[in-house]
Order: C-alpha cells, then sequence, then structure tokens
C-alpha cells in the first residue's frame, strides 16, 4: 500500500469502504478522481441502479492487488469517465 509521501497517497481501505457504504452516491469516484464516473453514480441511484454498481465497485476495489491499484489510482490520476471495472 501507498505512504502519504509516495504519489497520490489514495487508500484501497478507504476507498473500498467508501464504494461500498456510500457507492450509490460516487463518492469512492469523487475520492479517487473520477468525478463524471460519480455524477453518473449519482444519477443512477435516482433509478435504484447505483447502490448495487457501487456495492460491485466497493468490493472490486478491496480484492484488487496493493501494486495494480497504486498503478491504477495513486502513480497517474485517473480520467474523469473512469471506473473501477475498466482496465486501464
Amino acid at each position: 500500500m501507498a505512504t502519504a509521501g509516495t504519489g497520490r497517497g489514495k487508500s484501497k481501505v478507504v476507498a473500498g469502504i467508501l464504494g461500498i457504504l456510500l457507492g450509490a452516491f460516487g463518492v469512492h469516484h469523487y475520492y479517487l478522481g473520477s468525478t463524471m464516473a460519480g455524477v453518473i453514480c449519482l444519477v443512477l441511484c435516482c433509478v435504484g441502479v447505483g447502490g448495487i454498481l457501487g456495492l460491485v465497485e466497493g468490493i472490486m476495489l478491496l480484492v484488487m492487488s496493493d501494486a495494480d491499484f497504486d498503478a491504477k489510482y495513486n502513480q497517474r490520476t485517473p480520467e474523469s469517465m473512469e471506473f473501477v471495472f475498466q482496465k486501464k
């Protein structure tokens, strides 16, 4: 896991818990820097799909290896429309 001084300093555990608990509102995307993906989750929340998407992405973040998480979220800034399940 990245330390506070390395890269962007985002925590995999924090992102995963945010995804599970508040993923319907896209909070984990705002935390990771994918703001447009967060807005889409917020819109999907209005139709009832956002909660499922947030739960799945939160679990995916928690089971992702530390090296993959650091490469995707700490060593670079994700695109604004980048979801967890996308390969980048």
